[in-house]
């Protein structure tokens, strides 16, 4: 069940004097519906072993949740459709609607019923480990951002998060932005089942400010341990953070964020952004002047810069008096005034104007939105179920 390949079916499991046994499907003359016939009386009566590798349609699949793809969210296949395409009997559908179980071959669709969905939207979890583990680097939920699959997990069961999980673990840089997108408890409860060393190997990986959300959740007896595991570029930034009050400018403030001299050319600053590829991409939406102490001379949106001379100094279209906030302003109080003043980010400065953290709106977002809301169903766009023939 690899990439765009649709999965070949290579054979049947059969019931034969109460013993399971295996039907290549080279035997196989039709199948419609639940009704086959063979080519051949001629079986191997050898009991069924399962190998790895292997899945089985009706114990994996059928009946049990997978991921749609598309639309972001588990649901069940209710009924898979089997097509003889090219010489190979091939898995191309899945109804997701009915609530029947069946195997539906092309010849034993009933008059006027809906076409099946695309395989390819969906990604199955299989619950067999092994067959599971060889899926890892080929599987959809690759094509999902990083807060879809967030989704998923926090509907999902401990068993499938298990397998969610062991598919994300293959790209360690998507399962960092995975664990930053998690409900905070979820994420807890995840990271608490690892050991000290995975779970600093996932906190260096995060932004500084979701690390140090997720060492607070963590048991106070584990904390020291983590983070003296953590990378040291990254253990002294989420050290920086957890002294500030998690509600207030500085609990919610990232420390990594672009500075520049006010007398480098805004062609220069543009190149600047090009280059900071580790960054946030919301933090450089904006970029901030500073003195040689560390002063914050002035802050340029993105776009003033992209519409002005490139030969023309940072400073001089730099707004000298932006707005900005102390690392002991309130969560609530940055809100307001990043929708007053329309702001992407706001800079947070110390009582000799030093800049010391960036807050991006996405983490304002975060902090403020109800948390019932977050409970909510997340809205399909209107051309999700284009194609599917429904």
């Amino acid at each position: 069940m690899r990439g765009a390949e649709l999965p070949v079916v290579k054979g049947l499991v059969a019931t034969v004097g109460g013993r399971q046994v295996f039907v290549p499907i080279g035997q196989v003359s039709s199948l419609a519906g639940e009704v086959l016939k063979l080519g051949s009386a001629r079986l191997d009566l050898r009991h069924f072993e399962r190998r790895q590798g292997e899945v089985l349609l009706r114990a994996d699949v059928l009946g049990h949740r997978l991921i749609d793809v598309q639309a972001a969210h588990l649901t069940k296949a209710a009924d898979l459709e089997l097509e003889h395409r090219a010489g190979e009997w091939v898995l191309t559908g899945v109804d997701t609607r009915r609530r029947r179980h069946r195997l539906a071959g092309r010849a034993g669709r009933e008059p006027g019923e809906r076409a099946f969905r695309e395989w390819g939207r969906f990604e199955p979890l299989i619950g067999h480990r092994h067959s599971a583990m060889l899926r890892g680097p080929f599987a959809r939920i690759h094509r999902l951002k990083p807060a879809q699959i967030a989704d998923l997990l926090e509907e999902a069961s401990k068993a499938e998060e298990t397998e969610i999980l062991g598919q994300v673990h293959a790209d360690l840089e998507l399962e960092a932005d995975v664990f930053e997108e998690l409900d905070e408890d979820l994420a807890a409860r995840l990271l608490g089942a690892r050991t000290d060393e995975e779970i600093a190997g996932v906190l260096s990986r995060m932004r500084a400010d979701d690390a140090a959300d997720a060492v607070t959740e963590l048991p106070q007896e584990r904390r020291q341990a983590v983070l003296d595991l953590m990378s040291p570029g990254q253990r002294t930034k989420v050290m920086t953070l957890l002294g500030f009050n998690p509600t207030s400018a500085g609990g919610l403030m990232g420390v990594d964020f672009l500075t520049l001299s006010p007398a480098v050319t805004i062609g220069e600053a543009l190149a600047a952004v090009a280059r900071s590829h580790t960054l946030q991409p919301e933090a450089l939406t904006s970029v901030h002047a500073v003195d040689g102490s560390g002063r914050l001379h002035g802050v340029a949106r993105l776009v003033t810069l992209l519409q002005a001379d490139p030969a023309t100094p940072l400073g001089e279209v730099c707004d000298r008096d932006p707005v900005r906030v102390g690392p002991d302003t309130d969560v609530v109080d940055v809100a307001v005034l990043m929708s007053d003043y329309n702001l992407i980010t706001i800079p947070v400065v110390d009582e000799h104007r030093h800049m010391i953290g960036i807050i991006t709106v996405d983490d304002v977002l975060e902090a403020t939105v109800p948390a019932d809301w977050r409970r909510r169903e997340a809205a399909e766009p209107p051309d999700a179920r284009a194609g599917d023939g429904q």
